[in-house]
Parts: structure tokens; sequence; C-alpha cells
């Protein structure tokens, strides 16, 4: 079933397909957390229905955006989102895979990568649902694939931002470092103050020399079912 959530940032709506994987606070926090330049390119890996872009159209001015998403159904999505809001000078959607980036961009040519990436192996219990288990699961790409592209889109010291679950942390360091893209700033969410964070978000540069910042950790609820502040100031409710 489609429905249509406004998204109380400039007006901007987003039709969502229940079929498929919808977006949560993961995406909200990591359109936040990327802080992007005039003037800028940023490609989002892994689009889904478009919910990164049209965060990032909203929060910044005179930046060209484009989503790469591999499955034909979710890439039409996002067409359409991008359609009813009327961002078709601002924001594009391409159908392809992420392992196929420097065929489609052209290698060094974006300011920025970002994307909410599947957060778990290609393996154990999967979703009979193949959206969801390949929004879930790393069947199409894996992180290494993932980063191996980001480096060769992204210009000197490009920009890269990811969320991901805290479990796969080792994994996101080694691999980043691997790809060259190092690791500069880090920042965990939690549930609460007395939660464990149970996911984090990255920002790595490419070829940058080594030196990383562990913010302050992020914490979602104040208490049960109340934001804290921060939260409520990144939905744009205070």
């Amino acid at each position: 079933m489609e429905i249509v959530d406004d998204l109380d940032l400039k007006g901007l709506k987003i039709l969502q397909n229940s079929s498929y994987f919808k977006f949560g606070i993961d995406s909200v926090l990591l359109s936040d957390f990327a802080k992007i330049k005039k003037a800028r390119t940023v490609v989002d890996f892994g689009t889904g229905n478009g919910i990164i872009p049209l965060l990032l159209y909203g929060k910044y001015e005179n930046i060209k955006i484009i989503g790469l998403e591999l499955l034909k159904e979710l890439y039409l999505l996002a067409k359409r989102n991008v359609e009813i809001n009327d961002l078709k000078d601002s924001i594009e959607i391409i159908n392809g895979n992420i392992k196929d980036a420097v065929k489609i961009f052209g290698r060094s040519s974006v300011d920025y990568v970002v994307t909410n990436p599947p957060y778990l192996k290609g393996d154990g219990i999967l979703n009979e649902n193949l959206y969801k288990r390949i929004a879930r699961h790393e069947i199409e790409c894996t992180l290494k694939d993932l980063l191996h592209s980001a480096y060769g889109i992204l210009k000197e010291n490009g920009i890269f931002y990811m969320v991901h679950r805290v479990n796969r942390l080792t994994d996101v360091l080694f691999e980043m470092r691997k790809s060259r893209i190092e690791p500069k700033v880090l920042r965990f969410v939690a549930k609460n103050d007395e939660s464990a964070p149970n996911i984090f978000l990255i920002k790595g540069v490419k070829n940058s020399k080594p030196d990383i910042i562990i913010q302050k950790t992020l914490n979602i609820y104040e208490r049960e079912n109340k934001y804290t502040l921060e939260i409520e100031k990144i939905y744009g409710r205070s």
C-alpha cells in the first residue's frame, strides 16, 4: 500500500510503499550528520525511495544530489518522489549497481558520498521480502565493495558519510582504512542515556592522514516515547 508522508521540511513529501523498505530515523540522523558545502555534488549509494536526497535538499542550498539505486521498483519510486516535489533540477535518480559507480559517474568526480547501507552480512536468516532482504543484508554489495566504489568516485580529500550498526564497527574501520578513506569523525547513537549505543555515524576523508574525533553520544529518547531536545531539533520541531 502506498502512503504519502509529510517530512515537515520545506513542504517536502515522500511517497512510501509498505511492500518495500521504509525509511527510519537512521536516514534522518545521517542527513543531519552530513555537512555539505554549496555548489558540491553528492551521491547517495542505495538511495531506496530517495529519502536522503530529499532531506539533504531540505537542509542545503545549491547542491546537486544523485541517488543510485539497484532495484528497478525502488528506483522508479525515488523518481516519483523527486517529481512530486518538483526537484528534477536538483535531484537525479539513477538505476544502477554501486559496484559500477566508477563507470556511471567517472573516477574522482564527486565531492561527497553518503550511504545508509545494509547492516547485516549476507548470511544467516534472510528476509523473504526481496526488497527488505537486499536493504538489510550484504547480498548485492558488500561493505568492501561500497567503500572501494566510494573511493573511486570521490575527488581527492572527498568526504564519505555513513550510518551503521555498532556490532560492525571493527569491520567498518578496517575496511575504511584499507580503502584509503580515513575515519575522521565518529558519533555513537543510543536509545537513551542508560543504554549502550546501537548505531553510529561516521565521516571519512579520501587519502587523509590518521586522526579521529569521537563526538558526544547522541541519545534519541529523554524518556519513553519522548525525544531529546537534540532529536527534536534534527526533526525541525524545536
